[in-house]
């Protein structure tokens, strides 16, 4: 196990299976020294957890714990690539979709699920910068999906 699974462990987390493809790509495609990371749902055990929009159907705190799972996602498909987590060297960049009541502005408060997540498992190469986009509807009815970029050493 490596020293980041061990931070998981630690933080009573267990790296899940990569999830498959819902469509014609890959979960993780490494291009030199960065892992770019398909858009990662909320699945947990093969489904999504809770669907609908947030501000109407998902509360903001229930989507923020679901975009923590997104992250958790991502490093699993990143994991597939690299076969090692201590190979990051850090996370660059999160981009995280928000489906969203029309009346909801506060995607970036969802999306500090997946960032500090990420800052728990990884530390300061967990530090990055992001985007918190909200769009109408996303894939299997999710509320959220977060997709990553990670600088990786050989």
């Amino acid at each position: 196990m490596s020293g980041v699974e061990d931070r998981l462990a630690e933080l009573g987390l267990t790296l899940p299976e990569v999830v498959p493809p819902l469509a014609a790509y890959q979960p993780a495609v490494r291009s030199g020294a960065y892992v770019y990371t398909a858009g990662q749902l909320p699945m947990v055990k093969g489904a999504v957890p809770a669907t609908g929009k947030v501000g109407a159907e998902v509360s903001a705190e229930q989507a923020k714990e679901l975009a923590g799972v997104c992250a958790l996602n991502a490093l699993a498909a990143v994991k597939s690539v690299i076969g090692d987590l201590d190979k990051i060297v850090r996370v660059v960049k999160v981009v995280g979709f928000v489906a969203s009541a029309p009346d909801f502005t506060a995607q970036p408060a969802v999306l500090n699920g997946a960032s500090e997540l990420l800052g728990e498992v990884l530390g300061d190469k967990g530090v990055h910068a992001r985007s918190a986009v909200g769009v109408a509807v996303l894939p299997l009815d999710a509320p959220v999906e977060v997709e990553i970029l990670v600088e990786v050493r050989d």
